[in-house]
């Protein structure tokens, strides 16, 4: 009997975030246009910035490719929720990642600012 595990759970999520290869961009993108894995992706977004942050030697251009990346790739129902993860840690892994995120413009692009009158 196997257990009522979500697939993909979040420590392959995770791999997949710190690997981010071409075949690892294309499942995740997959897993992107699925809004019922949003929590998967979220989840295993968190582990992996968990596990920078406790790492001895933190490679924050990665984490800042990754923000790229990722902010660049999201639907925009997901690009607030990844501004929260990212701000959730003053950490200087989620820091990086805030970064990547930033630059990618996604969050501009999801949700323009109204202009001025």
């Amino acid at each position: 009997m196997t257990a009522n595990v979500p697939f993909p759970d979040r420590d392959t999520v995770a791999e997949k975030l710190a690997a981010l290869s071409e075949a690892d961009k294309s499942d995740l993108a997959l897993l992107m246009e699925n809004a019922a894995q949003d929590d998967n992706l979220l989840d295993g977004l968190r582990r992996h910035l968990d596990l920078a942050a406790e790492s001895r030697l933190l490679n924050s251009l990665k984490l800042e490719n990754l923000g790229l990346w990722l902010g660049a790739q999201a639907p925009d129902r997901l690009q607030i929720r990844l501004m929260e993860t990212a701000r959730s840690s003053q950490h200087p892994a989620y820091q990086a990642f805030r970064i990547g995120l930033g630059r990618s413009g996604g969050l501009e692009k999801a949700y323009p600012r109204s202009p001025e009158r």
